[in-house]
């Protein structure tokens, strides 16, 4: 809107010269204007007035914005939209603009006026014109940490959090479709010649072959569907039951598949599918072992973890122990946390992985959440951390390896875990580390994108904090600064102050203690 506004100043500029070499070159002293341009001139005139009440002000938005540790990381296009989109509101004297531990979604600028900033009483200093305050708000839903209010007068300018998201991610959708417009043509051209798409080589990879005889029943109608098969070679027979009689349905052969809704819900067989001839098929199978809830005894006096989510108590199933997290339903809500659990549940379920906790049983009672899982003796890695101060290189090469394994585990099923910190990762009983808490986990397909903003500061990569939308990148990112911690004690990027810890974490300074130096660790990350 501004370089429109710009523009139409300099067209009114080259009018009125215009307008004065014609009044030069006649005699006349009166000049007459047709009607079509005497109602452009005053559009024009309107415009260039408005343009030069609105500049001083803009300058002002902007160099508040650039003075300002966060929002300084705004390009060109994204702070003149935020210049024209903010919207002025204005307080009285003693009125509160935002309280401490009230919950807020908007960011301010101060317009005019002068507002103090009090924690807990004590007063911490003054705002004054061009000065931004709760500008973390518009990142995540959160608690304001101090009050804000209004000493004189005051005129603001606000920004809430959706309409910064949308500024941000817009861009980045553009920007991204446009790329993905440029590659439509290579990557026809790839497809031509036979290259294999990094999507489906992952497909593959998930997948197990597996060899049947003839009259091989591959699965029985009737039973529970565990697996996906594609066909690679040989034909096979599907029959269904019809008045006790086995009726034909049809044949399938090569490139052909079935039993892909045993991947989505539980269901029961609907058909018998048998080898006509030896036949070999691509399986992905999701058989799981459960445990019946009705068989848990809770021993009561022993917690192992209590934290903002619930308690974590341990239970007993014929002489083995299980660790049980149960949630309140109650906190779900109020957090809005339901797809979360919901897909907590779905992964755990899911994955056989020796590096990835195991859930044996989930469910519930009028009060609360139950999952059932495996019992990790060895507890956190964040206690032994937090006993020895930092870990040698070994140990933090071998806990790396473990996260690793699990990444890969996760990536081949295209889960994107988000949510890595020492605090997240447990010993078992071997000693072996497995990852927990898949409470910000997401399923993405590859070469996506999402726009989610998850996670703990510390542990967060640029673009999450940019809203520019994530992949599982970001999960590497995270692994960096996990190494960084096993090895120095504590994070790379941190501070009391979360607005801080994001400052850092973009700025990409990274300081490494002298005894780094021999290590190969400051090469990898």
């Amino acid at each position: 809107r501004l370089q429109e506004k710009e523009r139409l100043l300099q067209e009114l500029n080259g009018q009125y010269d215009e307008l004065g070499k014609e009044v030069g070159a006649g005699d006349t002293d009166e000049v007459t204007f047709d009607t079509t341009f005497s109602r452009r001139h005053l559009q024009l005139m309107r415009c260039a007035d408005f343009f030069h009440l609105r500049c001083p002000l803009s300058d002002l938005i902007v160099k508040a914005i650039q003075k300002n540790d966060f929002l300084s990381r705004l390009d060109d296009e994204q702070t003149a939209m935020m210049v024209d989109l903010l919207a002025v509101s204005s307080y009285k004297p003693n009125d509160d603009v935002i309280k401490e531990g009230t919950e807020g979604d908007s960011m301010y600028i101060v317009a005019a006026g002068e507002l103090l900033v009090t924690q807990a009483g004590q007063t911490l200093r003054s705002l004054t014109t061009g000065d931004v305050f709760g500008e973390l708000a518009i990142l995540y839903n959160c608690r304001r940490t101090a009050t804000v209010k209004a000493k004189t007068a005051v005129r603001l300018w606000c920004m809430e959090r959706q309409t910064y998201r949308t500024i941000i991610t817009n861009k980045s959708k553009k920007k991204r479709e446009q790329l993905l417009g440029f590659l439509k043509t290579l990557v026809h051209e790839l497809c031509s010649r036979g290259h294999i798409l990094y999507p489906l080589s992952k497909i593959i990879d998930s997948m197990e072959e597996v060899k049947y005889q003839d009259k091989d029943v591959i699965v029985r109608e009737g039973a529970e569907a565990n697996a996906f098969y594609i066909i690679l070679k040989g034909e096979v027979l599907v029959t269904k039951n019809v008045n006790g009689h086995q009726k034909q349905i049809r044949r399938m052969g090569k490139g052909e598949h079935f039993g892909e809704q045993a991947l989505i819900r539980e269901v029961l067989r609907t058909a018998t599918c048998s080898a006509e001839g030896p036949v070999t098929c691509l399986s992905i199978d999701k058989d799981r072992h459960t445990i019946p809830p009705l068989h848990l005894f809770l021993w009561d006096p022993v917690t192992l973890g209590v934290g903002g989510f619930g308690r974590v108590e341990l239970v007993m199933n014929h002489e083995e122990y299980y660790a049980m997290k149960r949630v309140s339903k109650k906190h779900i809500v109020a957090k809005r946390q339901e797809e979360h659990m919901l897909f907590e549940k779905k992964i755990l379920k899911a994955t056989q992985c020796n590096f990835i906790v195991s859930l044996h049983a989930a469910f519930k009672d009028t009060r609360y959440i139950y999952m059932v899982m495996e019992f990790c003796v060895g507890g956190e890695i964040w206690t032994k951390l937090k006993e020895v101060g930092r870990f040698d290189e070994p140990i933090a090469m071998f806990c790396t390896a473990c996260v690793v394994e699990a990444y890969a585990y996760l990536h081949k099923k295209n889960i994107m875990y988000r949510d890595l910190k020492p605090e997240n990762l447990m010993l078992d009983i071997k000693g072996y580390v497995k990852l927990v808490d898949f409470g910000f986990s997401k399923e993405m397909v590859h070469g996506d994108k999402t726009y989610s903003f998850v996670g703990t500061p510390e542990y967060m990569a640029p673009e999450i904090i940019k809203n520019q939308g994530h992949d599982f990148a970001v999960d590497f990112w995270s692994l960096g600064v996990l190494i960084y911690e096993l090895l120095v004690g504590s994070p790379p990027f941190s501070s009391s102050e979360p607005q801080k810890i994001y400052a850092k974490i973009l700025d990409g300074v990274l300081k490494y203690p002298p005894y780094m130096n021999k290590y190969d660790a400051s090469n990898l990350l």
